[in-house]
Parts: C-alpha cells; structure tokens; sequence
C-alpha cells in the first residue's frame, strides 16, 4: 500500500472589482467579497490570507488599482499561492495586461481561478481560452465606455436644446 501523501495546505486570497460606485455595483462588490470569504474558509486545505478588492476602478489598467497591486507584491513575496477571481473581466479588461499578470504569477507558482469560465492558470497547457475571454472583456468595456459617452451626448444636447428653446420664446 501506498502512504497517503500528505495534502498541500495553500495560501489562498481573491480579488473583487467593480468598475463603479452605483448600487448595484456596489451590492455585486459586497457579494463577491461575502462569497470568497465563505468559499475560502470551507476548505479546510485553503488559508485565507486576504480578500482584495477595488471599489469603483476600471478593469483596463492595472496602475490605479491599489488592492490589485499589493496583492501583485504579495505574490512576489510568496505569501499567496492561488487568487480566486468572479471572472476574467473581474481580474482585468486588457488583453496584454491579463496575459502578463497571469505569466507573471505562473512564473511564481501562483494559480489565478477564473470561475465563471472553469479557467485555472495553473493547470492550463494552452493561452488560448484565456486570451479568446480577455479580449471579450477588453471589448464589453471598450463597449461600456462608449454607451456611456454616447448618453452623456445625449444629455448636453438635450439640455442644449431647452436652453435655446427657453431663451427663443
């Protein structure tokens, strides 16, 4: 018989983000924060070292994310060894940026899960998948983005008008 080979206890953190402030957003915030803790501390192989997380920040650029850097570093320093995340666009909305963080963290033995799409980085052989759903994410984004100049517009022309109907009359 084969001696039970002893389970290997992992350090374990996850990363939140919402891209704004509304209500919504905010309740989606709380509500990931809320399941990765619960999710975490069930298994009983999984040390929960931190939720991370970046309230109201875009996805396309990793610079201004505080939470997203620290726990980077922490990384480096070998304090974690998986990152749970919603989903790729939970993670980041930049093709180039995904890929890098994701090598980057590969390099250290650090696992990156992507639950909504079954993705973990660790035991993926190929890129593929995860670039097909960064560039889906960097799109919705792009996609968002323009949605809310086009109702901004949309706004100052009507507010535009008024005035000049107000003032005509």
């Amino acid at each position: 018989p084969v001696p039970d080979k002893p389970v290997e206890h992992k350090r374990v953190a996850a990363y939140c983000r919402v891209s704004s402030n509304s209500a919504d957003q905010n309740n989606s915030y709380q509500a990931q924060i809320r399941y990765f803790t619960r999710h975490i501390k069930a298994n009983r192989d999984w040390e929960l070292v931190d939720i991370f997380a970046d309230e109201g920040i875009s996805g396309t650029s990793a610079e201004k994310r505080d939470d997203f850097n620290r726990m980077i570093t922490m990384c480096e320093l070998k304090q974690i060894d998986l990152i749970l995340t919603k989903s790729v666009s939970r993670f980041a909305r930049n093709v180039k940026e995904t890929l890098e963080y994701v090598r980057k963290l590969k390099l250290l033995g650090v696992g990156v899960v992507f639950q909504k799409e079954g993705i973990n980085t660790l035991s993926m052989g190929d890129e593929m998948l995860l670039n097909t759903f960064s560039a889906i994410a960097q799109e919705e984004s792009g996609s968002i983005s323009q949605k809310i100049r086009f109702k901004s517009g949309c706004k100052w022309a009507n507010m535009w008008t008024a005035m000049l109907h107000t003032g005509s009359d």
